[in-house]
């Protein structure tokens, strides 16, 4: 019976979920192939149209020095060094770069553009990212419990006049406007200005980061010909850790706002149960939990 019942469910739920998974990442795969293949060959043959020019305007050097000095700059740029500039450049390890990276370590965005050289400073990251990762997500968790925990002392709304329900729908939708213009909209429009961006670029870097999928094609605090201010990386990172726990927030007010919404619509158009529709059944709505 047992076995019988575990076919069951793999047939009846894990299998669909199964191939809606593997069909999404098909999907994907097929699609970014066709968006970024041709652009990927293009930057290539650019790249080596570059090289041979390089070595027509400077004879003394040949293609395997040139090919030396390009592993060269490859392996700097591993190991957290801008190609661009000089040795005046900032460092990557002051304190405000290594509380940035200190975030994107426990936040899992991990850009990929800095890493740990030495044994001792990876052997560090491993055992910090084993503490700090949990507590990133404890954090989290909690406090999108607590709000939800807040948010059920507001289950009995509807015995509410109807402009109370109405003023309480617009104070969360208005949270939530002033939220997403604070975590979503500003600071790319800032960002954009400092690094040079466009408001897409900078949309976009937001919208990688606090869905931590972190490609780091786009990091902020990295460009050697610009003068940050010495907070510049430490504010990204406080941002950071914000937008998170604003997504948590969201989770938590958006299907609150979705159900009170609905409810309100239906008191405006006389259809609730309160107006006769249903004489039979108890006239009181019913409550659906907040937390579902």
């Amino acid at each position: 019976m047992p076995r019988a019942g575990l076919c069951s469910c793999w047939g009846g739920q894990i299998l669909p979920l199964l191939l809606a998974y593997i069909c999404y990442l098909l999907l994907g795969a097929t699609i970014f192939q066709l968006l970024e293949k041709q652009a990927e060959a293009q930057s290539r043959d650019q790249f080596q149209l570059e090289k041979l020019r390089f070595l027509e305007n400077y004879t003394c050097l040949d293609q395997q020095a040139l090919e030396q000095f390009v592993q060269v700059i490859l392996e700097a740029w591993v190991k957290g060094v801008n190609p661009k500039g000089n040795s005046t450049n900032p460092s990557n390890w002051d304190f405000g770069s290594s509380f940035f990276f200190a975030g994107t370590v426990v936040t899992t965005i991990g850009y990929g553009n800095l890493a740990p050289s030495t044994e001792a400073g990876q052997v560090f990251c491993v055992f910090y990212a084993l503490m700090g990762i949990p507590l990133n997500v404890v954090f989290l968790n909690h406090l999108g419990t607590g709000l939800r925990a807040h948010l059920t002392t507001l289950d009995r709304w509807e015995d509410h006049p109807r402009h109370s329900q109405l003023l309480q729908v617009l104070g969360l939708a208005l949270f939530l406007t002033l939220g997403t213009l604070v975590i979503l909209i500003f600071p790319p429009m800032f960002f954009s200005h400092v690094e040079g961006w466009s408001f897409r670029e900078g949309f976009y870097f937001a919208f990688i980061t606090l869905s931590t999928i972190g490609f780091g094609d786009y990091v902020v605090g990295t460009d050697p010909s610009k003068h940050y201010i010495a907070v510049y990386r430490s504010l990204a990172a406080i941002w950071i850790l914000l937008g998170l726990a604003w997504l948590a927030v969201v989770l938590s007010l958006g299907s609150l706002l979705l159900h009170r919404c609905s409810r309100l619509w239906l008191l405006i158009r006389g259809l609730d149960l309160k107006d006769g529709t249903a004489p039979d059944s108890d006239p009181r709505p019913q409550k659906i939990p907040i937390s579902a």
